[in-house]
């Protein structure tokens, strides 16, 4: 099937608006996106173009840039997320339970759910056998956390025609790779339905910084624009609000403290609520049953 064929067409005005619990009006879903990237490929995104724009194996500054995330980056990110009291879901390649397992360590003691992000980013689209990379995923990090993962993000959010239908077989639950809604929606499969969770590309750190090129400044600016459309459209019908962090560029010095005081202001306003992944696939599957 095609994208347009696992869903029905639902302007958001006609339907009949869902209901949060004990007066909330907004959820905020911060994601945090940690990655596994092989020296011995080229590398997921740049800061540093190669001379002559040649791509080069091995890329050595581009891997180091990533690496500074989960050396320093991610633990940044942590204790701002601790002391606010997010909990975020954690798109997770399941080779970084291997090569860094003390990251994925931290992220249980924190409570911090676990969200299949493939095994290494490397596209759907060049794996030789997607439904061998999919069980092996979902076993590596049930095997270090004891609970097979619920949800799922594709490596540079990326699908095939037929990734939705392994997923589904796999038992995965919900997606994150779709931005086609402010609410969740459920997705046709050749087995069982699943649900695409509302996530967005505009308030993500990739977009805004990697590839915007935006000062830092901007990822608070942006939020809280994004943020306040929601709102006061939340008075009406709940809303969800996706913030994606990466640790390689929202845990970087010059960046943080936007992070931070983004989340402080939206979170300091009345009715809004932080959830993960599962919390909001769970009150959805409450009121629309698959």
């Amino acid at each position: 099937m095609i994208p347009r064929e696992r869903i029905d067409y639902s302007p958001v005005v006609s339907r009949p608006p869902l209901r949060l619990p004990e007066g909330a009006r907004l959820v905020v879903w911060p994601v945090l996106a940690l990655e596994e990237w092989d020296i011995s490929r080229p590398m997921a995104r740049t800061v540093i173009p190669p001379p002559q724009g040649q791509t080069l194996v091995p890329d050595v500054p581009n891997w180091t840039w990533h690496e500074y995330g989960m050396r320093v980056g991610f633990w940044r990110l942590r204790h701002v997320y601790d002391g606010l009291g997010i909990s975020p879901t954690v798109t997770l390649n399941a080779r970084v339970c291997e090569t860094y397992p003390q990251v994925v360590e931290a992220c249980l003691k924190s409570n911090w759910e676990l969200n299949a992000h493939s095994f290494e980013q490397i596209p759907m689209h060049r794996l030789e056998d997607e439904r061998a990379v999919i069980k092996r995923t979902i076993d590596t990090i049930e095997h270090l956390s004891g609970k097979r993962p619920r949800g799922w993000f594709g490596p540079g959010l990326t699908q095939t025609y037929d990734t939705l239908d392994y997923l589904a077989e796999a038992g995965i639950e919900y997606i994150g790779d779709w931005v086609l809604d402010d609410e969740p929606v459920t997705i046709r499969t050749t087995s069982r339905p699943i649900v695409a969770l509302p996530y967005n590309f505009e308030i993500h750190d990739i977009v805004m910084m990697a590839l915007q090129h935006h000062p830092s400044d901007v990822l608070y600016h942006r939020a809280l624009d994004h943020f306040e459309c929601l709102y006061e459209e939340s008075a009406e019908r709940p809303k969800i609000m996706a913030i994606a962090c990466h640790p390689y560029l929202s845990g970087v010095p010059h960046r943080i403290r936007h992070v931070q005081r983004a989340f402080e202001a939206i979170l300091g306003r009345k009715g809004v609520v932080a959830w993960n992944g599962e919390r909001i696939l769970d009150w959805y599957l409450s009121q629309r049953p698959l």
